[in-house]
């Protein structure tokens, strides 16, 4: 892990020293910027494998910066770590382009765990094919692209991953733990409807106004994306 280089954007000096501190002892390389505007200016200049960056920051908040780093970099992991636990503020987060939602006040233990599978799915992603198909539903792994019957479906960062892991396990039902575990990388918690709100906003766009829909619920159990017969 050490030439992993983290870059964390936090306003609160106390938590960003600790966190530094934190990671360069499990072997990470750590940036520290207390605003979002020097954070902005750290991710354009320097080369980074994953941000840790706070909501509420002066300059340039949270959400902001995630959108820019999203523009200017698909693929490198964002933790958001933040006080603020409400569901549209998680939902907001997501849409924004983050990976994963940690609240305050937070185990760094947890957010070791939860930077090392990031990573580790970066790191070890294997494709199994530059297309994922069920029926006339086709995502490209390489351009980023869906379309369905050739029209293009255009999804957030996290309705696409949220897609990729239902094609990989089509026509098989996965359980809203699995999601958690596989799509957010957070512990099932049975008290969010994070998942619910992102299944249904892919129904809208996956389904709505097609003949046959591909998204099923399985009441108690889950989700499938079937093949269309």
């Amino acid at each position: 892990m050490h030439d992993i280089r983290i870059l964390i954007v936090e306003d609160e000096k106390k938590i960003a020293d600790s966190l530094k501190q934190g990671l360069t002892e499990n072997s990470f390389q750590a940036e520290v910027a207390y605003d979002g505007v020097m954070g902005w200016k750290l991710f354009r200049n320097q080369s980074f494998d994953l941000v840790i960056l706070d909501i509420n920051l002066p300059g340039m908040n949270g959400y902001e910066l995630c959108k820019a780093i999203r523009s200017a970099n698909a693929a490198v992991p964002v933790v958001m770590l933040t006080a603020m636990s409400a569901v549209d503020d998680k939902i907001e987060g997501f849409d924004a382009g983050a990976d994963d939602y940690i609240i305050k006040p937070f185990d760094f233990r947890e957010l070791l765990v939860r930077i090392r599978a990031l990573l580790k799915r970066i790191h070890t992603t294997v494709a199994t094919g530059t297309l994922l198909k069920a029926g006339d539903l086709v995502m490209n792994l390489d351009s980023k692209e869906v379309t369905r019957n050739e029209q293009t479906i255009s999804l957030t960062a996290k309705e696409f991953q949220l897609l990729e892991y239902l094609l990989r396990n089509k026509n098989r039902v996965v359980s809203r733990a699995d999601i958690a575990l596989q799509v957010w990388d957070i512990d099932f918690d049975t008290r969010t409807n994070v998942i619910d709100v992102y299944v249904n906003y892919l129904r809208k766009k996956i389904d709505k106004g097609f003949d046959e829909p591909l998204i099923h619920t399985h009441v108690g159990m889950g989700y499938v994306l079937k093949d269309k017969s």
